[in-house]
């Protein structure tokens, strides 16, 4: 007979414990208004955000989206939901047009404010007694009071909100705090190029950005883990620092590869051979010099300055190499005795070699030239990028250029008119417009995005033989002889009713 627990359904396998709770080294972004900052969570790491230094070591095992206080010695303390008090009448006035703003309106002055802060009250106080202590307070109106609050909140209360990491709020944060690094891309631009690139799970995509891997970043997520990404880069390896604060697991990285650009002309060419990448890391990277010591790699000037513009302010300045997945080993650097230099050669010999692995693996994906798109958004011109690239894409499979500026796309767009092979050309501009949306009170904002970029995309289509190559024009009289041959489709004579 079986036992009764032997009887019972299986219940379903819950999710993996903690799959949603802050965990230590995981890449997380603040919140604070509409402020965000990307940074790694790390114990007794002292972390500055909006003028306001803590620790994030109490917010490990909470749930995403938690919201915390900012307490004395830095340390964070959850913040719970605090029911919304009742509607009750607040005494305003009908005006503000006797309140005169001479600053001795406040009583309290800013020792007051200080000892209220080093006696540990918090900023939800603070603001009750700067209300209570402002003798034109009562003389604003509703709206007007609703704004003073808000204000002196946003001053004296940290409250801070711990977000997963996604392509939204990465794109918006590196939109408003540094558009340079992203070539200006707007978030809804970005948004707008994986749904006309159709970046899905499965895929097989290639990819040339300069927006510090954010575009990369994003097409990892849409695609889960699930195909494969070639990504071109310039200069001596691919900057992925946006990429790394996505926290992607490992296998993610499986399907990635990278390939240097200058070597896509000996892809297509049909020059291309394995030497090249072993003396282009001969050459780019120096070992061991005559004196003993340890030198990295050979990086042109614009190089460093696009890998130190292109760090974000969370992590740290060794997890920003170029080549390299930093999220997979970012506490990896050189080290100071002799004894382990040894070590650490053997160390960056193999990982050379497993680029060099990784870089003739994506040549065989290119060279099959059947990629499923093509996503470009670089500083350079799109051009010659674009011409050159649709080479690696199958018919019938879209592409997407991005452009800060209208008029190189436009000289994309009339060079693919020349050439063929393309349909269904679309040169776009999103506009956007933010709303504030209050009770009695929505309306658009004051200041709004000048502009976004520009996009072109479109479809590859089988290229006409007879235009691509001079050489076939012999058999075009053959191609005639054969029309010539067909019969000629034949004519109904359509008879008018009642006839």
């Amino acid at each position: 007979v079986d036992s009764p627990a032997a009887m019972e359904p299986s219940a379903p396998q819950p999710p993996p414990a903690g799959y949603h709770c802050i965990h230590d080294g995981d890449y997380v972004v603040l919140k604070r208004e509409d402020v965000f900052k990307a940074v790694q969570v790390q114990r007794r790491k002292k972390v500055t955000f909006e003028k306001q230094w803590f620790y994030l070591d109490h917010a490990i095992g909470h749930n995403y989206g938690s919201t915390f206080e900012v307490t004395s010695g830095g340390s964070l303390q959850l913040r719970k939901k605090e029911e919304e008090p009742a509607s009750e009448t607040k005494e305003a006035g009908t005006d503000n047009r006797n309140i005169n703003d001479d600053g001795k309106s406040q009583k309290l002055t800013q020792d007051d404010i200080k000892a209220l802060k080093d006696k540990g009250i918090k900023g939800e106080e603070i603001v009750q007694q700067l209300i209570e202590n402002s003798t034109t307070f009562r003389d604003k109106t509703e709206f007007a009071q609703d704004k003073y609050i808000k204000k002196k909140k946003k001053k004296y209360e940290a409250i801070i909100t711990i977000l997963k990491p996604s392509t939204r709020i990465l794109s918006i944060m590196y939109y408003a705090r540094e558009p340079g690094k992203i070539n200006h891309m707007r978030y809804d631009t970005l948004a707008q190029m994986l749904t006309l690139g159709n970046i899905r799970a499965g895929n097989k995509m290639i990819v040339m950005e300069t927006c510090s891997g954010l575009v990369l970043g994003a097409m990892m997520e849409r695609m889960g883990g699930f195909g494969s990404i070639v990504q071109l880069y310039p200069g001596d390896g691919p900057v992925r620092a946006a990429t790394a604060c996505f926290g992607f697991p490992k296998s993610f990285f499986s399907g990635l590869y990278e390939f240097p650009l200058n070597k896509v002309n000996t892809l297509l060419n049909g020059t291309f051979s394995a030497e090249m990448l072993s003396s282009e890391s001969t050459d780019g990277t120096l070992v061991k010099e005559s004196n003993g010591t340890l030198e990295g790699r050979h990086i042109t000037e614009q190089d460093k300055e696009d890998t130190r513009a292109e760090a974000p302010e969370g992590p740290h300045p060794e997890e920003q190499e170029t080549g390299e997945v930093v999220s997979q080993d970012p506490e990896y650097k050189e080290p100071k005795d002799r004894k382990s230099r040894k070590d650490y050669i053997q160390e960056k010999q193999r990982r050379q070699e497993e680029q060099r692995k990784r870089h003739l693996e994506a040549a065989a994906l290119l060279g099959e030239r059947n990629a499923d798109g093509l996503i470009v958004a670089s500083r350079f011109h799109p051009a010659p990028l674009l011409l050159s690239l649709l080479n690696f894409v199958a018919p019938s499979r879209p592409f997407v250029v991005y452009c800060q500026y209208k008029e190189p796309l436009l000289e994309c767009y009339t060079k693919l008119r020349e050439r063929g092979g393309v349909i269904n050309l679309r040169l776009s501009e999103t506009w956007l417009r933010n709303y504030q949306v209050l009770p009695d009170r929505s309306h658009p904002k004051l200041l709004m995005s000048g502009g976004g970029g520009y996009l072109l995309s479109g479809f590859t289509v089988v290229l006409d033989s007879l235009r691509a190559d001079p050489s076939l024009k012999s058999s075009a009289g053959t191609l005639d002889s054969y029309k010539a041959e067909e019969p000629a489709a034949k004519k109904q004579k359509c008879t008018e009713p009642g006839s």
